[in-house]
Formats: structure tokens, C-alpha cells, sequence
């Protein structure tokens, strides 16, 4: 089961208001030029848009679409000529009543004709407004080849050159001495005539991908649309990225100015030529929850189900007013799908689980919940291949894979604990997901605690707590994953962390750090078998040592005694004596520590991997806080003797 990421007239975000807007302002004056501009991000459902514009239209004799991707015309020599003349064939082809002979057909192509030479011809500078060169500047380019045909000295093909200056000739008229607005308008009246001719009383050009295309496309395929913004009955509706238009305008254009008064020349280029913009809207946690389930059902039972069709009409009822509307519920689903509503319960519950952080997350994209979805639904079929697809739980799999997606680094710490947990389970997890539904509950966990005493996750609180468990419960966003149902504190996570390893793979040699991997593991045993390390440390590049500190410091820190030197101290010693760029994490590390909890091994040992004067400084300011602690009087004892000492040897 995949969900196609293509465009779709299948309204599924409540965007069909957009295009009935859109569509309903076109149809109020066809007689008038119009740009119309659809903004959103890369993944918001512009395309989709256009679609259901076309759709709208497609009962309309009176009315002609014509869809062109900008994406397409990468490859062609001169976008703006292509677009141009695009539109003037899509035009004949679409009305057989109309052939090239035409004589507004005839016109329209010799103009075009002149774009085709100038740029074969090279050299002639077109006008950036109109893309025609005037008779004179015909003439001039006519001179100039004929100067290079006749000097030997010239690298220059005779035939090609030769080709080039007929092609000039046969379109300039001696008896000619039209300008520039005369060939604007000569353009427009026989545009015009053409659309008269084919019973055209409105003609819209939906331009696409135009956020896609390298900047010089973007600009001459909006260059040849400024050609027709003042041609009458012709309207286009383009679907762009406003930040990467403004970024082509930047790069096309590299000699203007910033900024003209409040705004900057990137902005003004594309007010200028799109007079109404609309911009699609991030998807909020109702409507991506609504989203998800119609996605997933869809993807189940088949978009051309009957009983599809009316869960669609129930989702849009709720997605009227989505800021006092709730989710698609059980009633909901079972009340349109009927005997098919058993097939939609994985939807209902997934959507329930990740929709609150895939808002947030993806940041209301429906690209990026789509990318998502997928993403989990291959990672349960590649087990089901593999042979232990029962072991998989989906929901189990989509919160992890929210971690691993928006939470990175705490998916980095959870993996890297699990996957050498006899029974595959990160510790820490049971008193992080405690602690978060008991701040969802509004309760504190002392009351929660008196309640359900027998509750795992309750003795989890009374164990001390980690530093990485604190880093932890300091992040909002790690706490609201954390309150993503299900729990995972009593899962052995190993088979989801091997379902992942198409992007790293946790186990064995290959694990998280690779052919680090081993290394990461001699860094835990003796001091003297640590010591001979490192020379092979001094061989990593920077890269690799942070990894392997953090890697290292993960693990450190996961444990809950500190009272006694942690197994791996010596090693991260001479790890940053072998690479002394590790110096301010170090002391990061001895920073972070649970002071309150620490033994006096935390102020030795470390006068071999601190170098820096300014490292030794912060060292020494380390020392001193350790030396006036009230909580802790041996660490405390430890600090004041190691300062004394330092203080007697300067």
C-alpha cells in the first residue's frame, strides 16, 4: 500500500475552495487580462489546485485551459519562446476550426519567428518587456554576420552563418520602420484576432513547477507571460513558490539593488506581474489528523470506492470550521463505510497517535506527511518480507520513526542504548514517558504517584535521574513526543531499530558509528588498555572523533551512578588528548554532570587532555563552583584540595 505523490483533482485538504475562488474570479470579466498567482510551499497541494481549476472548466466551451509545467521547458534553448509558442499551438490545436493559414495564425507565427531568429542570430539584446527586436536591431544583427562571413579570420561555419542571414532577410520588410509598442501591439491585435477566430471567449494558461525550474527558466517563462498581461480574454493562474521566484529574480538579475524603499526588487519583480496572489495554508493538527486517516483509508479500500466518496463529504463538513471541529471519529468512519469500516481501523488509530507531531513536525505539508506515511508503510512491508512483520507494530514503528524524522538526536541517544540492552529497551524511556503524561494530566507526579502505585512507570520516577533524562524532559518538543501514545518504555525496540537501518544500521560492526564501531567499544575497558589507543585516535578525522565522544558520552550518561568513576571516563581522556578539538566538549561533559550525586573521581584525571589555556581556565572556574557545593562536602573537599594544588604549583 503507497500513496501516490502525484497531483490529484481528488480534494482531500479542503483546497477546493481555493480553486472555486480562483475559477469564480475568472469567470467574473473574461474579457480582461488577469494573473493570478497560487502560493505555497514545495508539497502544499499547488499543483492539485491547478487541477481542480482545469476541472472546473472542462464543461466550458467558451472557456480553453491550456497546462503547461515550467519544468518541462528546462531543456529548451529559449523557455520564453517555447512557452510562447506553446500557447499559440495549444491554442489551433485545440480548435480545428483554426489552421496555421489562418491569416491571424500567419501573424502570430512570423512574430514569433522574429523571437527565433534573434536568438539563433546571437548577439541581439531582446527587450526585457516584450522579447522583440525592432526592425532596426534586425538590420544591425544583419550587418554584423554578413562582417563575419566575409572575414576568413572568423571561427564560423559559411552554411550555418549563411542560414542565419537568410533567416533574418526573409522576415525584415524594406518598407518597414515599426517600433518597439508597434510590435507590442501588432502582437496583441493578432493574439486577439486568433482568439476570436477559435470562439474563445477566455483563455487560461496554467503555468506549473515554476518554483522548480533554474533561474533563468523561471524568468523567461515570466517573461513571455508579461507579453500577454494586457491581451485581453487571456488570463494565467501560476503556482509558485514566492521565496524561490524572489531567488531567481536574485540570481537573474545580480546588479540590482537589494531593496527600493520597504521592499526589495525580488518582491516588487513578482507583485508586479501577478495582480492576485493566493497563498495555501499549512495544514493544522485537526486537518492533518483528517488528512492521515483519509490518506490511509483511501490507500486501504481504493479511491473509487462509492463509500470513500462519503467519507470525503463527512471529512469536509468537519474541515468547514477545523479550529471548533474534531477529528474523524469511529462514529464517523463507520457511518460511511459501513461493512468496509473494519479496514479503516489501523487509519483511525494512526492518525489519532501521530497527527498531533506530524502537524508540527511537517510543518503542515502534505508533501512531507505523505513522504512520512510511506516511509512507515515500506518499513512494515520490507519486515513482512524479511519474516518478522509480527513483531513490527505499526503505531510502535510511526512513533519511533517521529524521533527518528523531527527528533534526530534523541532518536541518535534512544538507538544507541536499546541495541545493547539485553531485552532492547532504553531505561530512560519509562520515567521520560511518565513524567510527560503527567504534565499532559496537570497533575504533579508525587499525586500520580500516591494514585497508582503499582505502576512501572512510577518506579521508574523514584530511581535517580540521568542527565540525558534531564537534557530530555528540558525540550518541549521531546515531551510531546514522549505523550505520543504508545508507550515504548516496555518494548524491545531492537526489530524497529533493524527496520530502520536503511538509513544507518545499529547493530554489529555497522552499528551508529560504523567502522567506529569496535573502537567505541575499547574505549570501555581498562585504563591501560585504553592508553594504547591512542595513537589510532590521532588517525580520525574531526568528524569521526565527535562522533565517537558523543557516542562515548551517551553512554556515560545514560547510567545512574555517579558516586564511583563511570566505566569509559579513561577512555574519553584519551580520546581528547588524541584529539584535542574535543576539549570544550569535555568540559560540556563535566559541566552537565549531577554535581550532587558525583564522587571525588570527578576532579582528577584530566591534567593529560586539557591543553588550552582557556580550557584550563574554564577547568579551574569548574573546580571553584565544585569547591563551595553545600550538597555534596567529599566532591566538595575533592575540589578545594585540587585547587589548592593548582593554585601552589602556578
Amino acid at each position: 500500500m503507497i500513496l501516490t505523490d502525484n497531483e490529484t483533482s481528488i480534494d482531500l485538504l479542503n483546497n477546493e475552495a481555493i480553486a472555486i475562488t480562483i475559477i469564480d474570479l475568472l469567470r467574473e470579466r473574461p474579457d480582461r487580462p488577469l494573473t493570478i498567482g497560487v502560493h505555497g510551499d514545495w508539497g502544499a497541494g499547488k499543483s492539485s489546485v491547478l487541477e481542480m481549476i482545469e476541472a472546473g472548466f472542462v464543461d466550458d466551451d467558451k472557456v480553453l485551459c491550456l497546462k503547461f509545467n515550467g519544468w518541462r521547458f528546462q531543456g529548451f534553448e529559449d523557455a520564453k519562446i517555447a512557452l510562447i509558442e506553446g500557447i499559440v499551438t495549444g491554442l489551433i490545436e485545440n480548435r480545428p476550426a483554426l489552421t496555421k493559414t489562418a491569416i491571424a495564425a500567419k501573424d502570430i507565427f512570423n512574430r514569433i519567428d522574429w523571437l527565433k531568429v534573434a536568438k539563433k542570430s546571437g548577439g541581439l539584446a531582446l527587450t526585457a518587456f516584450t522579447g522583440i527586436p525592432t526592425v532596426g536591431q534586425i538590420g544591425t544583427i544583419v550587418s554584423a554576420l554578413e562582417g563575419v562571413l566575409a572575414d576568413p579570420g572568423q571561427l564560423a561555419n559559411n552554411e550555418t552563418l549563411t542560414t542565419a542571414i537568410d533567416d533574418v532577410k526573409s522576415i525584415l520588410k524594406p518598407a518597414e520602420t515599426k517600433n518597439v509598442p508597434q510590435e507590442i501591439e501588432g502582437f496583441r491585435k493578432a493574439f486577439d484576432q486568433l482568439l476570436k477566430d477559435a470562439n474563445v471567449e477566455q483563455l487560461v494558461v496554467l503555468i506549473d513547477d515554476l518554483d522548480r525550474c533554474l533561474p533563468d527558466t523561471a524568468i523567461e517563462t515570466l517573461e513571455a507571460i508579461r507579453l500577454f498581461v494586457f491581451t485581453a480574454r487571456t488570463a494565467f493562474v501560476v503556482a509558485a513558490d514566492e521565496a524561490m521566484i524572489e531567488y531567481a529574480v536574485r540570481k537573474h538579475f545580480p546588479d540590482l539593488p537589494e531593496t527600493t524603499g520597504p521592499r526589495d526588487y525580488a518582491r516588487n519583480y513578482l507583485e508586479k506581474l501577478i495582480q492576485v496572489p493566493f497563498r495555501i495554508p499549512a495544514l493544522g493538527e485537526t486537518e492533518t489528523r483528517i488528512y492521515v486517516t483519509l490518506l490511509l483509508v483511501g490507500a486501504e479500500i481504493g479511491e473509487d470506492d462509492n463509500c470513500y466518496a462519503e467519507l470525503i463529504k463527512a471529512a469536509r463538513l468537519k474541515l468547514k470550521r477545523p479550529w471548533e471541529s474534531t477529528p474523524l471519529d469511529a462514529a464517523t468512519v463507520n457511518n460511511a463505510l459501513g461493512d468496509k469500516a473494519t479496514k479503516a481501523h489501523n487509519a483511525l488509530m494512526l492518525s489519532d497517535q501521530i497527527g498531533p507531531i506530524l502537524a508540527s513536525g511537517a510543518k503542515g505539508n502534505p508533501r512531507q506527511i505523505k513522504r512520512f506515511l510511506n516511509t512507515l508503510l515500506l518499513r512494515k512491508s520490507t519486515a513482512d518480507a524479511r519474516g518478522f512483520g509480527d513483531e513490527i507494530n505499526l503505531p510502535v514503528l510511526a512513533k519511533l520513526m517521529l524521533a527518528e524524522r523531527f527528533l534526530p538526536s534523541l532518536f541518535e541517544q534512544v538507538a544507541t542504548v536499546a541495541v545493547t540492552h539485553p531485552q532492547g529497551h532504553c531505561l530512560n524511556l519509562a520515567s521520560l514517558e511518565y513524567a510527560s503524561a503527567s504534565d499532559s494530566n496537570g497533575t504533579t507526579r508525587t499525586e500520580t504517584k500516591e494514585k497508582s502505585s503499582d505502576d512501572k512507570s512510577s518506579k521508574a520516577v523514584v530511581a535517580a535521574e540521568s542527565t540525558i533524562l534531564s537534557e530530555w524532559k528540558a525540550s518541549q518538543s521531546i515531551m510531546a513526543w514522549a505523550s505520543v501514545q504508545p508507550s515504548l518504555a516496555e518494548i524491545d525496540l531492537r526489530p524497529y531499530l533493524f527496520v530502520t537501518k536503511d538509513k544507518k544500521d545499529y547493530f554489529g560492526p555497522a552499528s551508529a558509528l560504523g567502522h567506529l564501531a569496535k573502537v567505541a567499544e575499547k574505549l570501555f575497558e581498562s585504563k591501560l588498555s585504553v592508553q594504547a589507543l591512542e595513537s589510532e585516535l590521532k588517525l580520525l578525522a574531526q568528524p569521526e572523533a565527535e562522533s565517537l565522544f558523543e557516542a562515548v558520552r551517551t553512554k556515560i550518561m545514560s547510567g545512574d551512578n555517579f558516586d564511583t568513576q563511570p566505566v569509559g571516563v579513561d577512555g574519553m581522556a584519551v580520546l581528547v588528548k588524541a584529539q584535542p578539538s574535543l576539549q570544550g566538549k569535555l568540559l560540556d561533559f563535566l559541566d552537565a554532570l549531577p554535581v550532587s550525586r558525583c564522587g571525588p573521581w570527578v576532579v582528577g584525571g584530566w591534567h593529560s587532555a586539557l591543553k588550552d589555556t582557556d580550557a584550563i581556565a574554564r577547568y579551574e572556574k569548574l573546580l571553584d563552583g565544585w569547591s563551595k557545593l553545600t550538597n555534596n562536602q567529599m566532591l566538595k573537599l575533592a575540589a578545594a584540595a585540587a585547587s589548592k594544588t593548582k593554585k601552589g604549583g602556578s
